[in-house]
């Protein structure tokens, strides 16, 4: 068999793997739209929030190695799915609850959920692409992550200003079951469907994965990445729109507002994570096309320092192409940088390192706030993105 040849086409498998994903981000798309807004429905106080949003992150570090090592064991159904469903009671537990334990409960399991489906995700991607088509397919499975984040961010904001905190979380908890049945019902097993040539052969791949310094770069880009994206950006945005946005014109509540930026945004990274990967495959060189997404979120985040509604709403949209761009080649480099055998773990490593960052921006964000202001966040926020760029540049000149 060629590795052009595949028993099932990716686009058997998109639609249901993209579906699940996406419906499963919708209580935790609104937990990070409206909870720093809404801390007395949720029954916490504001300094808490940080650890609210980023102990889910956190408990991910300790899940996401296990969880690639059982993909790489077991059937992707018998995980991917079950995943699905616990996504489905965390959310439900936010609507039920009341007081930060109770949510913090809530938001461990939902960090267990999460390993399973996006671990499980990207590795079912990785089982059905090679090295010629991996960049386009990968990046129409991570439209469907920001497709459901964007969603989630906009319609829960709406909701919760429509119909309240509690109500609005349970309709969550019954989307995220919805995509665990459509996933139960036409989801194909991918697990060893056949030999993909076109990577490290497993003996290569085992006695060196660890030593994988192409695939720790891959890492680190995407701890920076998702420290900014998902976590400073994500967890500071209603206390942005608060701040500097206060004199729209737009009839909108605080929460409603907050989500449209956020799906605003979100949405231009479902944009920017298939044309990404797609020039990544046509150009042979996905370090390079990386490097111009960090670039532009140096950019991106300097104008959101500058505090100007322009250039607010500027800065947002030109970091959405660089967390869509960055997301999806650092998960087909992985694809490109281990064998077939070794996926789920790599990619297991791959969003440790993410939700290390992811993690760790909330709380960072809401305790140098004091110190250096929401401005002085956002410009460490461009030095780490300058960071990453020396570093894909340094690879690039190293591999190509």
């Amino acid at each position: 068999m060629s590795n052009s040849e595949t028993l099932i086409h990716p686009r058997q498998v998109l639609f249901p793997l993209g579906l699940g994903t996406a419906l499963s981000l919708m209580g935790d798309a609104t937990l990070y739209t409206v909870l720093p807004t809404h801390t007395a429905e949720a029954g916490i106080a504001l300094s808490s929030v940080g650890i609210i949003l980023g102990v889910n992150r956190a408990v991910r570090l300790f899940l996401n190695g296990p969880a690639g090592l059982a993909y790489d064991r077991w059937p992707r159904r018998r995980l991917f799915v079950p995943a699905l469903f616990i996504g489905s009671l965390s959310t439900a537990i936010y609507a039920v609850t009341r007081g930060f334990w109770p949510l913090l409960v809530g938001r461990l399991l939902w960090g267990l959920a999460w390993s399973g489906i996006w671990v499980g995700g990207a590795t079912v991607i990785l089982d059905v692409t090679t090295a010629q088509d991996r960049g386009r397919w990968t990046g129409l499975y991570q439209t469907w992550f920001f497709l459901g984040a964007a969603l989630g961010a906009f319609a829960g904001g709406l909701l919760t200003d429509w119909l309240g905190y509690g109500a609005t979380m349970w309709l969550g908890a019954a989307v995220t079951a919805l995509g665990g049945l459509v996933a139960l019902i036409l989801l194909p097993e991918t697990r060893g469907i056949r030999p993909d040539l076109g990577s490290p052969s497993f003996e290569e791949t085992r006695l060196r994965l660890g030593a994988n310094w192409g695939l720790w770069a891959a890492a680190s880009l995407q701890g920076i990445n998702r420290f900014v994206t998902a976590g400073v950006l994500a967890a500071t945005m209603g206390l942005l729109v608060q701040d500097h946005l206060p004199s729209t014109s737009l009839a909108l509540g605080v929460a409603t507002l907050t989500g449209v930026l956020m799906a605003g945004r979100t949405l231009l990274s479902t944009v920017a994570a298939p044309l990404a990967g797609a020039a990544s495959d046509r150009l042979g060189s996905r370090w390079e096309v990386a490097g111009w997404g960090l670039a532009i979120g140096i950019i991106s985040m300097a104008l959101m320092a500058w505090g100007a509604p322009a250039a607010i709403l500027t800065g947002l949209s030109l970091g959405a192409v660089t967390g869509g761009s960055v997301q999806a080649l650092v998960t087909a480099l992985t694809g490109d940088l281990v064998s077939q055998a070794q996926r789920g773990r790599a990619i297991g490593l791959l969003h440790t390192a993410g939700d290390l960052g992811s993690a760790v921006g909330p709380p960072a964000a809401y305790v140098l706030m004091p110190w250096i202001g929401l401005q002085g966040v956002y410009l460490l926020c461009a030095g780490l993105f300058a960071a990453g760029l020396a570093l894909a540049m340094l690879v690039r000149l190293r591999t190509e």
